[in-house]
């Protein structure tokens, strides 16, 4: 009996203990499987009306210039006005319609209208500009120097909460929002990222960075960073910026110089692909983990982007999509290059203009 006892004890000991080691291994990310078409947001000129969301299967090689109308064909009018963002997450598609004023809301696979969120309200329009999901809800920044969340079920605005002026781009970590407030309609621009605690929605803290802010990037170790334009016609003029907030302390880690002076940044794998969306059509790549410089240009094939106006990553692949919006009045084009920086495949999103994002339906 008190053989059994012991053995008994022994064996659950050895159970305990294999449960402890296994609490420290580190669970995989989902394998994602790859994209069966290829969704391209076009913002359109402003006041222009004329926003478009083009499709490409994968399989077949065949857009959809006009894939919301072609989708929706029995809604009035296309798109809407001045598309500034685009997010999936879960089973919809968010479309930030900024000249609008809502957030038009799609299902991913098919694209067919699920419905609009208002951002009108008594004092005008809210002017609604970037997007990101979380927590499962989306929160939008506003120039009416708010972010909005919308519940992802009853697609309404369920709160709001107060940051700096004329926010920008957003991004999370841990339990913190990060927010880039331009103040880009203010005499004066801001110069400070927000600090949310998702927790109780409040912003906690703001930190200093470079002048308007409008990018916010994450790497893997919580190392935020923001770029943004400066002020070219100021006197003197001030530079684009690329500045690194520690998500740990939530304090400025560092400002990067004058070779890092590009005012938009996307980040995937800690990588970060660093371009200037008015000007040049190339892009800067860094190892955000050092800062080191992995290639001062990114394509190496001589493929020719006109201006760079949206980079995205497949996140199953690592290919990068570059987004040229030529002269801002022509149709876009997307040109698709592997991660050495080699042409794979272009396509024309005409009539689309401006092409800002590419987003991936799996």
């Amino acid at each position: 009996m008190k053989r059994s006892f012991f053995a008994i004890l022994l064996t659950g000991l050895v159970a305990l203990n294999a449960c402890k080691k296994d609490d420290n291994v580190v669970i995989p990310a989902p394998v994602l499987s790859p994209a069966t078409g290829i969704y391209v947001l076009c913002e359109g000129g402003f006041g222009g009306n004329n926003a478009t969301l083009a499709y490409r299967n994968v399989a077949s090689g065949v857009v959809a210039a006009d894939f919301y109308r072609q989708q929706n064909p029995t809604q009035t009018g296309g798109l809407g006005d001045l598309a500034n963002d685009a997010i999936i997450y879960g089973s919809k598609l968010y479309i930030v319609m900024n000249g609008s004023g809502n957030v038009t809301v799609l299902n991913a696979s098919t694209g067919v209208l699920l419905g609009k969120v208002s951002f009108i309200n008594g004092s005008g329009n809210k002017s609604p500009r970037f997007a990101l999901g979380a927590r499962g809800k989306v929160y939008v920044s506003s120039f009416d120097n708010t972010i909005s969340i919308i519940d992802t079920t009853s697609l309404s605005i369920t709160g709001s909460i107060n940051v700096g002026a004329n926010p920008e781009g957003i991004a999370t970590y841990g339990n913190y929002l990060y927010v880039a407030n331009s103040g880009g309609l203010n005499p004066v621009f801001d110069s400070t990222v927000s600090v949310v605690d998702l927790n109780s929605n409040l912003e906690i803290k703001k930190i200093t960075v470079g002048l308007n802010p409008q990018k916010i990037e994450v790497n893997s170790v919580g190392d935020v960073y923001v770029s943004g334009y400066g002020n070219a016609f100021g006197t003197p003029a001030v530079p684009p910026f690329i500045s690194v907030i520690s998500a740990a302390t939530n304090t400025l880690k560092t400002n990067l110089g004058a070779a890092y002076a590009y005012d938009h940044i996307r980040i995937h794998n800690d990588t970060a692909y660093l371009y200037n969306n008015y000007g040049g059509g190339d892009c800067k790549v860094i190892n955000t983990l050092n800062n080191s410089v992995v290639r001062n240009s990114f394509i190496t094939d001589g493929t020719v982007i006109q201006t760079s106006y949206g980079i995205n990553i497949d996140e199953q692949n690592g290919d990068v999509y570059i987004t040229d919006a030529i002269n801002f009045s022509s149709p876009g084009e997307v040109t698709c290059f592997n991660r050495n920086g080699v042409k794979k495949f272009s396509f024309s999103v005409s009539p689309g203009i401006i092409p800002n994002k590419v987003l991936f339906a799996r």
